[in-house]
């Protein structure tokens, strides 16, 4: 018995004896310790002027006909929008029968926060939401908006992303 304490013993000590500072020691004066300055490279010279005036007939493209049409924009509400209340989104929402919105009461930014889950698009970006009159904002994590729905029947929301890709929610 006595033997194995020794053995142990003589292990521990030999492999304590085997660990020493592998660390660079910094606190040497010798010239050789220290590395070797760096060359400073050439640098050509800055020129200024003035930039030609650009070409064509107008300094901006034209405005789009009509906003509705662009793909970031928000959808109007519909006009039969039902009221909608931040503490009757909160919970498990099922999106378009294929992914699952989660939505908390926690604030986060202006918003509060919510994610999804098994979605695709604009939508896994997801990281918080608001209600703005009868609309619920989808936002990504910055805070971005990213859609937004409505509600047109108990337990039912439709809308849209800013890319156009229609959103359904339902419990």
């Amino acid at each position: 018995m006595q033997l194995r304490y020794a053995v142990t013993g003589l292990v521990v000590t030999l492999a304590l004896a085997g660990c020493q500072p592998t660390a660079y020691d910094y606190s040497s004066n010798s010239p050789s310790a220290a590395p070797a300055p760096l060359t400073a490279q050439p640098v050509p010279s800055v020129q200024g002027g003035q930039l030609p005036p650009p070409s064509g007939s107008s300094q901006f493209p034209a405005a789009p006909a009509s906003a509705s049409s662009m793909p970031g924009a928000q959808p109007a509400v519909a006009a039969n929008a039902l009221d909608v209340t931040k503490e009757s989104m909160v919970g498990s929402w099922r999106v378009n029968g294929s992914c699952d919105m989660f939505l908390t009461l926690t604030n986060l930014g202006s918003g509060s926060r919510g994610g999804t889950r098994g979605c695709v698009g604009e939508l896994t970006a997801m990281g918080s939401w608001e209600v703005a009159g009868k609309q619920v904002l989808l936002k990504d994590r910055s805070g971005n908006a990213i859609g937004s729905v409505y509600k047109t029947a108990d337990n039912r929301f439709q809308g849209q992303t800013n890319t156009g890709q229609p959103i359904s929610l339902s419990r």
